[in-house]
């Protein structure tokens, strides 16, 4: 129980510094992404210290520097962000669905770091939101961090992936790579707020290249998805 309050209480105070900073600086209008991943590191980095989580990484050169590309991993904690959001040296935006936004100071401070907001409320918005975040996708010169299955896992097993997050692949047209995280369901769990010490495990897996996408693309999202998939689940052991 210590640790879940120490974890918190770091968690809240450095949350209560680093949003405030994003939204100043976004009104300013600073356009520097690596401003806003260097304090949003230091703010996760800063949580994962607190729980005791160690981050293990591998595969870390499949992620390259200076390009667009798209990582899409599993999602089986709220520690997958936190473990990503720290891992990850090149500038990086996270594709966040729209109902974040209503979490105070969070959900400014998602929109001022310059996040990829998805509304899902309805299809022919969502599909528009799509269609702006691969444009943003293709001119980001780093990496854009998608959840495929949509939400957390409630049981730690791979969920169903959706197809909005390959037809913003596709639509994007650049490299995806595959990411499997391990480890993080066993800090905690859903239902719960305890926290647990459990090393995380980051499996960043050979890239998909552009071209490979867009052929994969003009067949629809599935073919895409199912490649993504297959790849996450040998790493996961399903």
């Amino acid at each position: 129980m210590i640790r879940t309050l120490w974890t918190f209480a770091v968690g809240m105070a450095t949350l209560a510094w680093w949003g405030p900073a994003v939204i100043c600086e976004s009104r300013r209008g600073r356009k520097d992404g690596d401003w806003y991943v260097a304090v949003t590191r230091r703010w996760v980095r800063s949580v994962i210290w607190a729980s005791g989580c160690p981050v293990m990484v591998h595969g870390r050169e499949h992620i390259h520097p200076g390009v667009p590309q798209v990582v899409a991993a599993n999602h089986i904690s709220w520690f997958d962000v936190f473990a990503l959001a720290a891992v990850i040296e090149e500038p990086y935006h996270f594709v966040a669905k729209k109902e974040l936004q209503k979490i105070p100071l969070f959900g400014q401070a998602l929109v001022g770091a310059g996040h990829i907001i998805i509304d899902r409320s309805n299809r022919e918005r969502a599909i528009e939101s799509l269609r702006e975040a691969g444009e943003k996708v293709r001119h980001s010169p780093g990496a854009v961090v998608i959840f495929p299955e949509g939400t957390r896992s409630r049981d730690g097993k791979l969920a169903p992936f959706k197809k909005g997050a390959f037809m913003l692949a596709a639509e994007s047209r650049v490299a995806v790579v595959p990411t499997a995280v391990t480890g993080s369901f066993e800090i905690m769990r859903p239902g719960s707020w305890r926290i647990y010490p459990h090393a995380i495990h980051v499996h960043f897996l050979d890239p998909i290249p552009p071209e490979q996408v867009t052929a994969l693309g003009r067949e629809g999202p599935e073919p895409l998805m199912e490649l993504v998939r297959a790849r996450i689940a040998a790493v996961v052991g399903e």
